[in-house]
């Protein structure tokens, strides 16, 4: 078998191994495929859950995904020595060569596939043995280092390690950490429980499994995939945003603790997803795998993945395109032009002053009748030369007096009828400060360096648009297909990059705008 393949090939080659792997399991088909993920990315993941949720069958289930893979199970107790890890201590090497060291063939460092039982209950022994294998695949046997060939290490327990042990440093390194229940659905699970299929027989064919010359070629290529701007941003955001969740969150223990490491680790994981989805480049669809690697407590999980969600749905392509600097330079290009075009000056006028926003008053010198204040709707409603009935109130709105009355030619003033005479009385006003807006044509000078602006924006706008164009298509065509990531994930990429096309459209209208208000003047 060669040890490099094409990019389609790689995608027909995993979904077959996934297909196998699953064949004959319920519910169980993302822990398999996560821990087949996390095992060609050179990762350990962690499984939490209470026994008898298939913790272990996930493990003896992934070692047929490698040509003659062999596996180590071992379920830990407080009473677990490093002999049952590790190997015997060789009694002939230690008489006749005066050495330590351990027999370790069928024990951990000979085996492809590690599943470790209730993890948490081994001793320091096991533990420092432990973290070496697990940060450089490197088991110290005696007084020489070995380089173990475990691809995968799969940990399992019914609780979290206890907080600030000295298990921290072996939590720290399982970067999938997945939790398992029982089976959801009731249909699963009668199938499951009258299955009489042998759970553990391998469906996997012998041309799919993988060969240590293939994981060495497809490391070389994983580290090659690139990481586009939209995932880095995206990232970017989602470290951000649990940064102010910590600064918000009271106790240590609501903290998402997430470290430099780990995050260079995620990206590495990304990679992996990339290249065995069939891609070149990472995208979205892969970030949604970060929901697996945060978490530290089963509680964060929830506020994890709506941080992730909703940093790829608001922010990921947003961010590739450079969204909210176009924003701002339009805005920027909008108020220049606003502030040359539109001369504005404040101009004082009088305006009628209403009294509890019902009445005016008539500012009057005699006392030919008693009434001082009319009603604003009967004073809107008079006209010019057509006198009307009128009702005239006393300063405490008692109705006083009902008179003839119109509207004068003079502002702000009504006419009254008594006694056969017609008396001009103004109503009160107050001063009142308004701005006016002149427009003016901008000098030739300045309207050449706005149309130079204009066009620049415009064909910045233009180039990503076409940069969505050329490259979301090829995204968008397998976004469902992710062999890693459920497909209901897909929505969410998709109306992010649709929310940006639409912005996209509203700037290139505001610029259009923007012409129109400076050169038709």
């Amino acid at each position: 078998m060669p040890t490099t393949l094409t990019n389609t090939s790689v995608r027909q080659k995993t979904a077959q191994l996934l297909k196998g792997l699953c064949n004959g399991l319920y519910e169980r088909e993302q822990s398999i495929k996560l821990a087949l993920l996390s095992t060609v990315a050179g990762e350990s993941i962690f499984l939490l859950g209470p026994p008898g949720v298939g913790k272990s069958l996930i493990a003896r289930r992934l070692k047929y995904a490698f040509r003659d893979g062999t596996s180590f199970e071992y379920l830990m107790s407080k009473f677990s020595t490093p002999d049952e890890i590790f190997g015997p201590v060789s009694i002939k090497k230690l008489k006749e060569e005066d050495r330590y060291e351990r027999q370790t063939k069928n024990y951990l460092p000979s085996a492809n596939i590690v599943f470790l039982d209730e993890i948490w209950k081994a001793g320091p022994a096991i533990q420092n043995a432990l973290l070496t294998i697990l940060n450089e695949k490197i088991y110290r046997n005696g007084g020489e280092d070995y380089k173990v060939d475990i691809r995968g290490i799969i940990t399992a327990s019914n609780e979290l390690p206890p907080g600030n042990s000295s298990l921290d440093p072996i939590w720290d390194r399982f970067l999938i950490r997945l939790e398992m229940g029982n089976i959801r659905q009731f249909k699963n699970f009668l199938n499951m429980i009258t299955d009489t299929k042998d759970v553990y027989e391998d469906d996997v064919p012998e041309d799919v499994k993988l060969t240590v010359n293939e994981l060495e070629a497809w490391s070389k290529e994983i580290d090659a995939i690139e990481v586009p701007a939209e995932v880095l941003n995206t990232i970017q955001v989602v470290k951000i945003k649990i940064e102010e969740h910590n600064a918000r969150s009271a106790g240590a223990d609501r903290l998402i603790d997430v470290h430099d490491r780990r995050w260079k680790k995620i990206v590495r994981l990304l990679r992996t997803s990339a290249f065995l989805n069939g891609r070149s480049k990472v995208d979205l669809m892969d970030c949604f795998l970060m929901v697996h690697c945060l978490w530290s407590q089963p509680g964060q999980t929830d506020k994890i993945r709506e941080i992730v969600t909703e940093s790829i749905r608001r922010h990921g392509y947003t961010m590739a395109v450079n969204l909210q600097m176009i924003k701002r330079e339009t805005q920027d290009f909008e108020e220049d032009v606003d502030r040359e075009i539109r001369v504005r000056h404040t101009v004082t006028e009088a305006q009628l002053q209403p009294i509890k926003d019902e009445y005016y008053e008539l500012v009057k010198e005699d006392d030919k009748f008693d009434g001082v204040l009319l009603s604003v709707k009967q004073f809107n409603q008079l006209q010019l030369d057509t006198p009307q009935v009128t009702n005239f109130y006393d300063r405490e709105f008692n109705l006083v007096n009902r008179l003839k009355a119109q509207k004068s030619s003079q502002q702000f003033t009504v006419e009254v009828f008594y006694n056969s005479e017609r008396y001009a009385y103004p109503l009160r006003t107050r001063k009142a400060e308004r701005t006016e807006v002149i427009t003016k044509k901008p000098h030739h000078i300045v309207q050449q360096h706005w149309d130079e602006r204009h066009q620049r924006l415009m064909a910045y706008i233009t180039q990503q648009e076409e940069k969505i164009q050329s490259q979301a298509p090829d995204e968008l065509n397998h976004l469902e297909d992710n062999l890693f990531v459920h497909k209901d994930h897909s929505e969410v990429v998709t109306r992010n990059l649709e929310e940006v096309r639409e912005a996209l459209e509203q700037l290139k209208l505001r610029l259009e705008k923007v012409q129109y208000a400076y050169t038709n003047i």
